[in-house]
Protein backbone atom coordinates (compact mmCIF):
# COMPACT_ATOMS: atom_id res chain seq x y z
CA UNK A 1 0.00 0.00 0.00
CA UNK A 2 2.84 2.74 0.78
CA UNK A 3 4.35 1.79 -2.98
CA UNK A 4 0.71 2.70 -4.70
CA UNK A 5 0.77 6.00 -2.61
CA UNK A 6 4.27 6.72 -3.79
CA UNK A 7 3.20 6.13 -7.26
CA UNK A 8 0.42 8.18 -6.84
CA UNK A 9 2.54 11.20 -5.26
CA UNK A 10 5.33 10.71 -8.31
CA UNK A 11 1.95 11.07 -10.65
CA UNK A 12 0.72 14.16 -8.98
CA UNK A 13 4.23 15.31 -9.54
CA UNK A 14 4.68 14.73 -13.19
CA UNK A 15 0.35 16.42 -13.74
CA UNK A 16 2.17 19.08 -12.47
CA UNK A 17 4.80 19.89 -14.30
CA UNK A 18 3.58 18.80 -17.15
CA UNK A 19 0.70 21.06 -16.69
CA UNK A 20 3.03 23.78 -15.63
CA UNK A 21 5.11 23.10 -19.38
CA UNK A 22 1.80 23.52 -21.28
CA UNK A 23 0.84 26.52 -19.64
CA UNK A 24 4.51 27.94 -20.38
CA UNK A 25 3.93 26.70 -23.98
CA UNK A 26 0.66 28.28 -24.80
CA UNK A 27 2.11 31.90 -23.81
CA UNK A 28 5.19 31.33 -25.87
CA UNK A 29 2.85 30.34 -28.53
CA UNK A 30 0.10 33.41 -28.56
CA UNK A 31 3.35 35.50 -28.06
CA UNK A 32 4.85 34.17 -31.04
CA UNK A 33 1.85 34.63 -33.00
CA UNK A 34 0.23 38.18 -31.01
CA UNK A 35 3.75 39.86 -30.11
CA UNK A 36 4.23 42.34 -32.86
CA UNK A 37 0.51 43.65 -32.64
CA UNK A 38 0.02 47.26 -30.89
CA UNK A 39 -3.02 46.81 -28.45
CA UNK A 40 -5.79 49.02 -28.63
CA UNK A 41 -5.03 52.13 -26.59
CA UNK A 42 -1.51 51.84 -27.68
CA UNK A 43 -1.23 53.39 -30.42
CA UNK A 44 0.98 56.23 -30.62
CA UNK A 45 3.14 55.62 -27.17
CA UNK A 46 4.74 52.02 -28.35
CA UNK A 47 6.10 51.25 -31.68
CA UNK A 48 7.10 47.68 -33.80
CA UNK A 49 10.69 47.89 -32.38
CA UNK A 50 9.61 48.29 -28.49
CA UNK A 51 7.28 45.67 -29.65
CA UNK A 52 9.77 43.54 -30.85
CA UNK A 53 12.64 44.09 -28.23
CA UNK A 54 9.89 43.23 -25.30
CA UNK A 55 8.82 39.98 -27.41
CA UNK A 56 12.32 39.40 -27.47
CA UNK A 57 12.65 39.49 -23.68
CA UNK A 58 9.96 37.70 -22.99
CA UNK A 59 10.62 35.07 -25.22
CA UNK A 60 14.19 34.90 -23.01
CA UNK A 61 12.51 34.66 -19.96
CA UNK A 62 10.45 31.83 -21.22
CA UNK A 63 12.99 29.89 -21.92
CA UNK A 64 15.26 30.59 -18.42
CA UNK A 65 11.64 29.84 -16.77
CA UNK A 66 11.51 26.82 -18.25
CA UNK A 67 15.14 25.56 -17.70
CA UNK A 68 14.39 26.44 -13.87
CA UNK A 69 11.12 24.57 -13.41
CA UNK A 70 12.43 21.61 -15.37
CA UNK A 71 15.68 21.67 -13.09
CA UNK A 72 13.91 22.01 -9.62
CA UNK A 73 11.43 19.55 -10.63
CA UNK A 74 14.58 17.35 -11.10
CA UNK A 75 16.02 18.28 -7.93
CA UNK A 76 12.63 17.39 -6.20
CA UNK A 77 12.26 14.28 -7.92
CA UNK A 78 15.51 13.25 -7.51
CA UNK A 79 15.28 13.93 -3.67
CA UNK A 80 11.82 12.27 -3.01
CA UNK A 81 12.10 9.53 -5.02
CA UNK A 82 15.81 8.28 -4.63
CA UNK A 83 17.51 7.35 -1.51
CA UNK A 84 18.67 11.01 -1.45
CA UNK A 85 16.13 11.94 0.99
CA UNK A 86 16.63 8.54 3.09
CA UNK A 87 20.61 9.59 3.31
CA UNK A 88 19.87 12.97 4.49
CA UNK A 89 17.47 11.80 7.00
CA UNK A 90 19.44 9.31 8.63
CA UNK A 91 22.34 11.83 9.32
CA UNK A 92 20.35 15.02 10.84
CA UNK A 93 18.47 12.33 12.92
CA UNK A 94 21.70 10.70 13.94
CA UNK A 95 22.93 14.28 15.64
CA UNK A 96 21.65 13.89 18.99
CA UNK A 97 19.99 16.68 19.55
CA UNK A 98 17.27 18.01 21.93
CA UNK A 99 13.84 17.74 19.32
CA UNK A 100 13.62 21.29 18.76
CA UNK A 101 16.87 21.85 17.98
CA UNK A 102 16.95 19.25 15.61
CA UNK A 103 13.83 20.11 13.95
CA UNK A 104 15.39 23.61 13.51
CA UNK A 105 18.85 21.97 11.76
CA UNK A 106 16.94 19.70 9.47
CA UNK A 107 14.82 22.27 8.25
CA UNK A 108 17.65 25.12 7.87
CA UNK A 109 19.82 22.82 6.25
CA UNK A 110 17.57 21.35 2.89
CA UNK A 111 16.22 24.95 3.24
CA UNK A 112 19.86 26.40 2.74
CA UNK A 113 21.00 23.47 0.68
CA UNK A 114 18.03 24.64 -2.06
CA UNK A 115 19.01 27.98 -1.88
CA UNK A 116 22.64 27.38 -2.90
CA UNK A 117 21.60 25.34 -5.21
CA UNK A 118 19.50 27.97 -6.39
CA UNK A 119 22.62 30.59 -7.12
CA UNK A 120 23.98 29.82 -10.15
CA UNK A 121 20.46 30.00 -11.89
CA UNK A 122 19.60 33.63 -10.06
CA UNK A 123 23.67 34.36 -11.30
CA UNK A 124 22.78 33.97 -14.89
CA UNK A 125 19.60 35.58 -14.74
CA UNK A 126 21.09 38.77 -13.29
CA UNK A 127 24.52 39.19 -15.22
CA UNK A 128 23.27 36.99 -18.68
CA UNK A 129 19.58 37.23 -19.35
CA UNK A 130 18.92 40.93 -17.12
CA UNK A 131 22.54 42.48 -18.23
CA UNK A 132 21.69 41.59 -22.07
CA UNK A 133 18.82 43.52 -21.96
CA UNK A 134 20.15 46.73 -20.29
CA UNK A 135 18.68 45.79 -16.60
CA UNK A 136 21.31 44.88 -14.60
CA UNK A 137 23.24 47.55 -12.57
CA UNK A 138 24.03 45.12 -10.02
CA UNK A 139 27.91 44.12 -9.47
CA UNK A 140 29.60 40.65 -8.89
CA UNK A 141 30.17 41.82 -4.98
CA UNK A 142 26.83 43.11 -4.37
CA UNK A 143 25.13 40.09 -5.55
CA UNK A 144 27.42 37.95 -3.59
CA UNK A 145 26.56 39.94 -0.49
CA UNK A 146 22.94 40.25 -1.07
CA UNK A 147 22.87 36.11 -1.74
CA UNK A 148 25.06 35.95 1.74
CA UNK A 149 22.34 38.65 3.72
CA UNK A 150 19.48 36.54 2.22
CA UNK A 151 20.67 33.01 2.47
CA UNK A 152 21.61 34.04 6.49
CA UNK A 153 18.59 35.90 6.82
CA UNK A 154 16.38 33.35 6.09
CA UNK A 155 18.44 30.63 8.22
CA UNK A 156 17.69 32.48 11.00
CA UNK A 157 13.80 33.16 10.55
CA UNK A 158 13.67 29.50 9.62
CA UNK A 159 15.05 28.42 12.50
CA UNK A 160 13.44 30.33 14.77
CA UNK A 161 9.98 29.15 13.14
CA UNK A 162 10.71 25.60 13.02
CA UNK A 163 12.23 25.88 17.03
CA UNK A 164 9.11 27.40 18.15
CA UNK A 165 7.32 25.53 16.47
CA UNK A 166 8.47 22.13 17.19
CA UNK A 167 8.70 22.97 21.03
CA UNK A 168 4.83 23.97 20.60
CA UNK A 169 3.75 20.84 19.23
CA UNK A 170 5.85 18.52 22.16
CA UNK A 171 4.13 20.83 24.76
CA UNK A 172 0.47 20.99 23.42
CA UNK A 173 0.32 17.25 21.09
CA UNK A 174 -3.43 17.47 20.84
CA UNK A 175 -3.94 21.12 19.91
CA UNK A 176 -0.50 21.96 18.75
CA UNK A 177 -2.17 22.75 15.03
CA UNK A 178 -3.96 26.16 17.25
CA UNK A 179 -0.73 26.63 18.83
CA UNK A 180 1.77 26.59 16.06
CA UNK A 181 -1.03 28.88 13.82
CA UNK A 182 -1.24 31.10 16.06
CA UNK A 183 2.22 31.39 16.83
CA UNK A 184 3.57 31.63 12.43
CA UNK A 185 0.49 34.10 12.27
CA UNK A 186 1.74 36.29 14.88
CA UNK A 187 5.26 35.89 13.79
CA UNK A 188 4.46 37.16 10.35
CA UNK A 189 2.67 40.22 12.05
CA UNK A 190 6.02 41.04 13.71
CA UNK A 191 7.81 40.89 10.76
CA UNK A 192 5.40 43.20 8.75
CA UNK A 193 6.34 45.51 11.83
CA UNK A 194 9.76 45.46 12.04
CA UNK A 195 10.30 44.84 7.81
CA UNK A 196 10.37 48.46 7.10
CA UNK A 197 13.54 49.18 10.15
CA UNK A 198 14.79 46.17 10.50
CA UNK A 199 14.80 43.89 7.47
CA UNK A 200 14.41 46.38 4.06
CA UNK A 201 17.36 48.47 4.87
CA UNK A 202 19.61 45.10 4.80
CA UNK A 203 19.64 45.14 0.91
CA UNK A 204 18.59 48.93 -0.02
CA UNK A 205 18.70 52.41 1.75
CA UNK A 206 16.23 54.39 2.21
CA UNK A 207 15.75 58.14 2.39
CA UNK A 208 12.76 60.52 1.97
CA UNK A 209 11.50 61.20 -1.16
CA UNK A 210 13.10 65.53 -1.53
CA UNK A 211 11.17 66.68 -4.07
CA UNK A 212 9.22 69.93 -2.86
CA UNK A 213 6.95 69.83 -5.51
CA UNK A 214 5.91 65.97 -5.43
CA UNK A 215 6.14 65.92 -1.62
CA UNK A 216 3.37 68.75 -0.81
CA UNK A 217 1.11 67.06 -3.53
CA UNK A 218 1.70 63.38 -1.89
CA UNK A 219 0.35 65.19 1.19
CA UNK A 220 -1.76 66.93 -0.36
CA UNK A 221 -3.36 63.00 -2.60
CA UNK A 222 -2.98 60.87 0.68
CA UNK A 223 -4.83 64.02 2.74
CA UNK A 224 -7.88 63.22 0.51
CA UNK A 225 -7.79 59.76 0.77
CA UNK A 226 -7.55 60.04 4.76
CA UNK A 227 -4.71 57.63 5.16
CA UNK A 228 -2.05 58.38 6.78
CA UNK A 229 1.81 57.02 6.43
CA UNK A 230 4.93 57.57 8.34
CA UNK A 231 6.69 58.98 5.28
CA UNK A 232 7.40 58.52 1.76
CA UNK A 233 10.76 57.29 0.97
CA UNK A 234 12.52 56.79 -1.82
CA UNK A 235 14.81 52.95 -2.38
CA UNK A 236 18.28 53.25 -4.22
CA UNK A 237 16.98 50.17 -6.80
CA UNK A 238 18.76 51.74 -9.40
CA UNK A 239 21.89 50.07 -7.49
CA UNK A 240 21.21 46.64 -9.16
CA UNK A 241 18.00 47.47 -11.65
CA UNK A 242 16.59 49.83 -14.13
CA UNK A 243 13.35 48.21 -13.27
CA UNK A 244 10.78 50.40 -12.11
CA UNK A 245 8.45 49.82 -9.23
CA UNK A 246 6.40 51.38 -6.02
CA UNK A 247 5.22 49.81 -2.69
CA UNK A 248 3.25 49.99 0.39
CA UNK A 249 5.43 48.64 3.17
CA UNK A 250 4.74 47.89 6.92
CA UNK A 251 1.27 47.45 8.84
CA UNK A 252 -0.62 49.80 11.26
CA UNK A 253 1.59 52.85 12.48
CA UNK A 254 4.56 52.26 10.69
CA UNK A 255 3.48 51.67 7.15
CA UNK A 256 4.84 53.63 4.64
CA UNK A 257 5.18 54.06 0.89
CA UNK A 258 8.15 53.36 -1.25
CA UNK A 259 9.48 54.64 -4.62
CA UNK A 260 12.15 53.11 -6.52
CA UNK A 261 14.61 55.97 -7.78
CA UNK A 262 14.21 54.74 -10.99
CA UNK A 263 10.60 55.10 -10.86
CA UNK A 264 11.34 58.60 -9.31
CA UNK A 265 13.38 59.40 -12.45
CA UNK A 266 11.57 58.03 -14.73
CA UNK A 267 7.54 59.23 -14.85
CA UNK A 268 5.79 63.11 -14.12
CA UNK A 269 4.54 64.16 -10.59
CA UNK A 270 1.08 63.24 -12.28
CA UNK A 271 2.05 59.41 -12.94
CA UNK A 272 3.70 59.32 -9.82
CA UNK A 273 0.86 60.46 -8.11
CA UNK A 274 -1.06 58.16 -9.90
CA UNK A 275 0.90 54.83 -8.79
CA UNK A 276 1.18 56.59 -5.52
CA UNK A 277 -3.16 56.85 -5.06
CA UNK A 278 -3.23 52.89 -6.59
CA UNK A 279 -0.87 51.97 -3.65
CA UNK A 280 -3.48 53.30 -1.82
CA UNK A 281 -6.04 52.05 -2.66
CA UNK A 282 -5.01 48.67 -1.56
CA UNK A 283 -4.92 50.25 1.96
CA UNK A 284 -8.29 52.31 1.73
CA UNK A 285 -10.01 49.09 0.60
CA UNK A 286 -8.24 46.56 3.58
CA UNK A 287 -6.72 44.70 0.62
CA UNK A 288 -4.00 43.35 3.04
CA UNK A 289 -6.72 42.55 5.65
CA UNK A 290 -9.09 40.95 3.60
CA UNK A 291 -5.81 39.13 2.12
CA UNK A 292 -4.34 38.06 5.50
CA UNK A 293 -7.75 37.30 6.35
CA UNK A 294 -8.50 34.86 3.55
CA UNK A 295 -4.90 32.65 3.75
CA UNK A 296 -4.87 32.68 7.63
CA UNK A 297 -8.35 31.12 7.00
CA UNK A 298 -6.65 28.52 4.56
CA UNK A 299 -3.50 27.87 6.96
CA UNK A 300 -5.45 27.31 10.29
CA UNK A 301 -7.80 24.61 8.16
CA UNK A 302 -4.18 23.07 6.85
CA UNK A 303 -2.66 22.98 10.64
CA UNK A 304 -5.91 21.17 11.15
CA UNK A 305 -5.49 18.59 8.23
CA UNK A 306 -1.66 18.18 9.32
CA UNK A 307 -2.57 17.07 12.73
CA UNK A 308 -4.91 14.56 11.85
CA UNK A 309 -2.52 13.40 8.80
CA UNK A 310 0.58 13.56 11.26
CA UNK A 311 -0.91 11.08 13.91
CA UNK A 312 1.31 7.90 12.56
CA UNK A 313 4.56 8.22 10.64
CA UNK A 314 2.89 6.78 7.62
CA UNK A 315 4.31 9.74 5.21
CA UNK A 316 7.96 8.62 5.94
CA UNK A 317 6.63 4.94 5.25
CA UNK A 318 5.38 5.58 1.97
CA UNK A 319 8.82 7.61 0.79
CA UNK A 320 10.26 4.00 2.17
CA UNK A 321 12.29 6.12 4.73
CA UNK A 322 14.58 3.58 7.30
CA UNK A 323 13.99 6.19 9.77
CA UNK A 324 10.54 7.65 10.42
CA UNK A 325 9.79 10.65 12.28
CA UNK A 326 7.59 13.50 12.63
CA UNK A 327 10.24 16.02 11.29
CA UNK A 328 10.18 14.05 7.78
CA UNK A 329 6.85 13.13 8.03
CA UNK A 330 6.11 17.34 8.00
CA UNK A 331 8.83 17.40 4.96
CA UNK A 332 7.03 14.90 2.66
CA UNK A 333 3.88 17.02 3.53
CA UNK A 334 4.79 20.07 2.48
CA UNK A 335 5.79 18.43 -0.73
CA UNK A 336 2.39 16.90 -1.40
CA UNK A 337 0.73 20.34 -0.51
CA UNK A 338 3.00 22.18 -2.77
CA UNK A 339 1.92 19.96 -5.51
CA UNK A 340 -2.11 20.53 -4.62
CA UNK A 341 -1.39 24.50 -3.83
CA UNK A 342 -0.79 24.67 -8.05
CA UNK A 343 -4.34 24.13 -8.41
CA UNK A 344 -5.14 26.56 -5.94
CA UNK A 345 -3.09 29.34 -7.86
CA UNK A 346 -6.00 30.13 -10.19
CA UNK A 347 -7.96 30.91 -7.23
CA UNK A 348 -5.51 33.23 -4.64
CA UNK A 349 -4.33 34.91 -8.20
CA UNK A 350 -8.03 36.01 -9.47
CA UNK A 351 -8.59 37.57 -5.88
CA UNK A 352 -5.37 39.33 -6.12
CA UNK A 353 -6.61 41.07 -9.78
CA UNK A 354 -9.58 41.70 -8.28
CA UNK A 355 -8.07 43.52 -5.75
CA UNK A 356 -5.64 45.51 -7.92
CA UNK A 357 -8.78 46.83 -9.94
CA UNK A 358 -10.49 48.29 -7.04
CA UNK A 359 -7.52 49.93 -6.26
CA UNK A 360 -6.97 50.99 -10.14
CA UNK A 361 -10.38 52.65 -9.47
CA UNK A 362 -9.51 54.37 -6.12
CA UNK A 363 -6.67 55.53 -8.10
CA UNK A 364 -8.56 57.21 -11.11
CA UNK A 365 -11.54 58.14 -8.47
CA UNK A 366 -9.04 59.80 -6.16
CA UNK A 367 -6.83 61.47 -8.71
CA UNK A 368 -9.80 62.62 -11.21
CA UNK A 369 -7.38 61.61 -13.71
CA UNK A 370 -7.74 58.22 -14.60
CA UNK A 371 -5.41 58.92 -17.52
CA UNK A 372 -2.21 59.79 -15.83
CA UNK A 373 -2.35 56.40 -14.15
CA UNK A 374 -2.80 54.61 -17.63
CA UNK A 375 0.31 56.55 -18.97
CA UNK A 376 2.26 55.10 -15.71
CA UNK A 377 1.51 51.88 -16.71
CA UNK A 378 2.60 52.33 -20.01
CA UNK A 379 5.59 54.24 -19.12
CA UNK A 380 6.14 50.78 -16.33
CA UNK A 381 5.50 48.42 -19.91
CA UNK A 382 8.43 50.28 -21.46
CA UNK A 383 10.55 50.65 -18.83
CA UNK A 384 10.47 47.05 -18.33
CA UNK A 385 9.72 45.58 -21.23
CA UNK A 386 6.40 43.87 -20.14
CA UNK A 387 4.38 41.07 -21.87
CA UNK A 388 0.92 43.16 -23.30
CA UNK A 389 0.41 39.56 -24.86
CA UNK A 390 -0.12 36.92 -22.44
CA UNK A 391 -2.32 33.86 -22.94
CA UNK A 392 -5.50 34.29 -21.29
CA UNK A 393 -4.73 31.09 -19.47
CA UNK A 394 -1.16 31.60 -18.57
CA UNK A 395 -2.11 34.84 -17.17
CA UNK A 396 -5.37 33.24 -14.88
CA UNK A 397 -2.50 30.96 -13.19
CA UNK A 398 0.08 33.14 -12.66
CA UNK A 399 -0.52 36.74 -12.76
CA UNK A 400 -1.01 38.49 -9.64
CA UNK A 401 -2.93 41.46 -11.31
CA UNK A 402 -4.74 41.90 -14.75
CA UNK A 403 -3.00 42.01 -17.60
CA UNK A 404 -2.15 45.49 -18.58
CA UNK A 405 -3.48 45.62 -21.91
CA UNK A 406 -6.42 45.49 -19.65
CA UNK A 407 -5.73 47.99 -17.29
CA UNK A 408 -5.06 50.48 -19.51
CA UNK A 409 -8.42 49.34 -21.76
CA UNK A 410 -10.59 50.03 -18.35
CA UNK A 411 -8.93 53.40 -17.70
CA UNK A 412 -8.82 55.17 -20.35
CA UNK A 413 -12.79 54.61 -20.60
CA UNK A 414 -13.41 56.33 -17.23
CA UNK A 415 -14.01 60.49 -17.17
CA UNK A 416 -11.68 62.71 -16.32
CA UNK A 417 -12.69 64.45 -13.14
CA UNK A 418 -10.33 66.64 -12.16
CA UNK A 419 -9.30 67.73 -8.28
CA UNK A 420 -10.19 71.06 -7.24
Amino acid sequence: MPETYRWMILGLAVVVLLAEQMLERLNRRHLELHGLEIPEGFAGVVDAALLAKTREYTLAKMEFSTWVNLANAAGLLVFFFTPVWDLCNTLILSWKLPAWLQGSVYFVVLASAASLLSLPFSWYQTFKLEARFGFNTQTFGLWITDALKALLLSAVLLGLLSAGGLWLVARFPQTWWLWVWSFFFGFSLFLMVISPYVLEPLFNKFKPVDRPELTKAISALLARAGIRVSRVFESDASRRSRHTNAYFSGIGPVKRIVLFDTLLEKNTVPELLAVLAHEAGHWKKKHLFKTLAWMESLALAGFYVAHQVLQAPWISRIFGLGHPSFLADVIGLLFVASLLGFFLEPAVNYLSRQHEREADGFAAELTGEPQALAAALISLVKDNLSNLHPHPWYAAFHFSHPPLVERVRRLQSLPIRRQR
